[in-house]
């Protein structure tokens, strides 16, 4: 009887021990994969952000290069939502149909808009709005848990880099 108590009993502290240890590591990928679903969630919101906006770019913007880049930003991150929706099923999250607060006040901005006040608005955001997501694409395609996330901020991120350099091609000359 006594055997049987403390093997019982050094099998409760084994079992209570790998429970103490399992919660930091289930932590720890709780947090990796936390990383993943906030940076689908804000790639998602950017996503329509970019594509919303850019139709208003081919309404509103006077300049044809404005017009143009707006085009590609439809065209671009449009295919590139859709592969990010699939990566987002595979993984089981869900994405948001609808941009963030702070999304949507910048698109109503826009709005207000149009000429040369919208091309001159529209190309700077865009600079700036670009500077960021590649270096969170950057960051993602090193870091992303989800081996498909990571591949596909890996495949994203040269078109990102081009849709900066044109940005700041057409900047430079809209000013």
């Amino acid at each position: 009887m006594v055997r049987w108590v403390k093997t019982l009993t050094a099998a409760a502290a084994v079992v209570g021990l790998g429970l103490a240890v399992r919660p930091a590591a289930a932590d720890d990928a709780d947090k990796s994969m936390s990383d993943d679903v906030k940076f689908i969630h804000k790639a998602a919101s950017g996503g329509m952000h970019e594509v919303k906006l850019g139709e208003l770019a081919r309404e509103r913007a006077a300049d044809p290069e404005v017009k143009r880049f707006g085009t590609r930003m439809v065209t671009d991150h449009t295919k590139a939502n859709k592969e990010l929706m699939d990566v987002a099923e595979k993984m089981g999250v869900k994405v948001p149909d609808h941009m963030a607060p702070d999304e949507q006040g910048e698109f109503d901005k826009f709005q207000t808009m149009k000429g040369r006040e919208f091309d001159r608005a529209y190309i700077k955001h865009m600079v700036e709005d670009h500077k960021k997501d590649v270096a969170e694409f950057k960051k993602v395609s090193q870091s992303a848990k989800d081996a498909r996330l990571k591949a596909f901020a890996t495949k994203t991120l040269p078109t990102l880099q081009e849709h900066l350099t044109m940005a700041e091609q057409i900047a430079s000359k809209i000013k």
